[in-house]
């Protein structure tokens, strides 16, 4: 990311798949003015707050962030107050911090990598990855909860890696009445939480055997 963020230590490093996201959210090619120009937004696992922070330059009217962390929503909030971007801040699980308001835009970088167990860490550095035997705990979870918080005409973006299955995602994105869609696809090689990974990945059929790079996807859907 081109923006500087404080990053205490235990919060996530924006990479490639937040930038891929970034990328989508600012393109007038997917959407006249951006996804977020104009419109109130909320962004669940912020992290850092790289995503919030590129939605309020992109011309949101509003922007919210969510996380668990404590860590992270004090990063978010000092990240923001530093840039001079409005951003609220909530801690909580998912959507729970905002039960109630809808909103236009809803963005989220969740965690995604599979793991050894279902069991996912809260004071480890490995609660920014670790996602399940699957890597779609918190996938499906963002996917089953948006609609209660999406305005009419509203959009979601999801970034995940298609080790955890593209179609799943798109299928329980349709699943809850809204009309997915694959937005974006970069081919990156494995970090070094994936790369360590590769021999269980390969175990449970979830890349092929040799396969060192994964493919990240940015799908969008809209409440019809």
């Amino acid at each position: 990311m081109s923006v500087m963020l404080l990053r205490p230590p235990g919060v996530y490093r924006a990479e490639g798949d937040t930038q891929l996201l970034t990328d989508v959210m600012r393109s007038e090619v997917q959407r006249e003015g951006g996804f977020a120009r104009g419109r109130r937004v909320l962004d669940v696992g912020t992290g850092s707050g790289a995503l919030a922070l590129a939605a309020a330059r992109a011309g949101a009217t509003a922007v919210t962030a969510v996380d668990l962390s404590l860590r992270s929503v004090a990063a978010t909030w000092l990240n923001s107050r530093l840039h001079g971007l409005p951003v609220t801040v909530h801690r909580g699980d998912l959507f729970a911090p905002v039960a109630g308001p809808r909103f236009d835009l809803v963005v989220a970088n969740p965690p995604y990598v599979p793991a050894e167990t279902a069991v996912l860490p809260r004071h480890r550095k490995a609660r920014c990855w670790d996602a399940g035997p699957d890597g779609r705990v918190l996938l499906d979870r963002i996917c089953a909860g948006v609609p209660g918080v999406l305005a009419e005409g509203g959009d979601v973006l999801l970034v995940h890696s298609a080790v955890c299955d593209t179609d799943l995602t798109l299928d329980a994105l349709d699943r809850v009445g809204l009309v997915p869609e694959v937005l974006a696809k970069a081919s990156v090689p494995f970090g070094p939480v994936m790369a360590a990974r590769a021999a269980m990945l390969e175990a449970r059929g979830l890349i092929r055997p040799g396969q060192r790079f994964e493919e990240l996807v940015v799908l969008g859907a809209r409440h019809a």
